[in-house]
């Protein structure tokens, strides 16, 4: 048996989550959205500085669940693009960025229903705006890749299927004070957003480097060399 402990920051406590609830333009689709930090769960628990949060506790036998975890090295930044395009609604500046959704949906989608589990970056706040210049053609793979670890904005455990559902266990809460969390949640997502909007993720050249349009021009498909 293996067992992971997993937080959900919200307002409510949540004794039992329920299979297929919430809202399919999340960044995965339907699922119950966590992580295994609970100082990140309780950032995500303080969405206004006037509300308390809570961080619930679960634990949950991972033992015969199948888990994609988009983090792993199989996978690259565009197999997350490619579901977060099919989930999440952008605005589209240019034909490129259209031509791009449909291309990227194509050729690098995973459906996540395949699997009980889904492991990977959380698109809100800072993390929304760098993938929507990578699809805008703004920036490259690589300073995509580079700009999702800024700030340490954080991962998220997504459960997903009725069977992974019927294996949680709650394990309790904890009421999050929202004059600390909610500062705390800004000033993480401030830093993340100051380093990129510094430049710090484009002090190399760009010369040699593959943005959306050249992954559409030359064909490339999953599987391929990206980075």
């Amino acid at each position: 048996m293996k067992k992971i402990t997993i937080y959900h920051g919200s307002k409510d406590i949540i004794e039992k989550p329920i299979y297929h609830q919430g809202k399919p333009q999340n960044d995965y689709g339907f699922g119950f959205y966590c992580t295994e930090s609970l100082e990140l769960a309780k950032e995500w628990s303080c969405t206004n500085n006037k509300t308390n949060g809570f961080a619930n506790k679960y634990t949950i036998d991972i033992t015969v669940l199948s888990i994609l975890n988009l983090t792993d090295k199989r996978y690259s930044i565009l197999n997350w693009m490619a579901i977060l395009l099919k989930h999440r609604t952008f605005d589209f500046t240019n034909d490129i960025s259209k031509q791009a959704k449909d291309y990227l949906i194509k050729n690098f989608y995973i459906d996540v229903t395949d699997y009980d589990i889904v492991i990977g970056y959380r698109a809100d706040d800072s993390y929304f705006t760098f993938a929507r210049d990578f699809i805008n053609n703004t920036i490259s793979v690589r300073q995509l890749s580079h700009a999702m670890e800024l700030g340490q904005l954080g991962k998220q455990v997504v459960i997903i299927s009725k069977k992974a559902f019927e294996k949680l266990k709650f394990e309790g809460f904890e009421t999050v004070n929202h004059n600390e969390y909610y500062s705390k949640r800004i000033a993480r997502d401030e830093k993340a957003r100051n380093n990129y909007l510094q430049g710090s993720i484009r002090k190399d050249s760009v010369a040699d480097d593959l943005f959306v349009i050249d992954i559409i021009r030359r064909g490339l498909k999953d599987g391929d060399t990206i980075v």
